[in-house]
């Protein structure tokens, strides 16, 4: 499991291709103010065991303003689904995404950091997963890191 986390102040994502019935793009999660903004890739192999190890690790990690956690002082978080985050291109021009659980592994997987995020008292908000999405965030900083577990 992946993740490429921003230290943002304010994020959202939008859904782009109607598939929700709506009449164009909306806006389907947004944070205000400062929190993060997490990229989740997840692979073949990964387990609800670390599923809840990335949320205890995005919940408790001192990146915010003054070395605190989301945990220290309530930041919220948008967690969106990135299956790209586990793709290769260091052969040729194409990358291939082999590395990459199927949808039908990894919307649940995803799905499980959330939970385990709002049930550590987290307010998180998410994208669409398998939507075509705009994101959208100032990110603080820059301050960006990518932790695996």
């Amino acid at each position: 499991m992946r993740a490429v986390i921003q230290r943002v102040d304010g994020a959202s994502v939008t859904v782009t291709d109607g598939a929700d019935g709506s009449d164009g793009p909306r806006v389907v999660g947004e944070i205000v103010g400062e929190g993060l903004c997490v990229l989740v890739g997840i692979t073949h192999g990964d387990t609800a065991e670390k599923a809840a190890q990335l949320a205890r690790k995005l919940w408790s990690l001192r990146i915010l303003e003054g070395e605190k956690s989301c945990s220290d002082v309530n930041a919220p978080l948008l967690v969106i689904s990135q299956f790209t985050l586990y793709g290769d291109a260091r052969k040729g021009r194409r990358p291939t995404w082999n590395a990459a659980a199927p949808g039908e592994v990894a919307e649940p997987l995803v799905d499980e950091v959330v939970a385990r995020l709002r049930a550590l008292g987290a307010r998180v908000e998410t994208g669409r997963f398998g939507a075509s999405m705009r994101v959208s965030l100032t990110n603080q900083g820059p301050f960006t890191v990518l932790v695996e577990v």
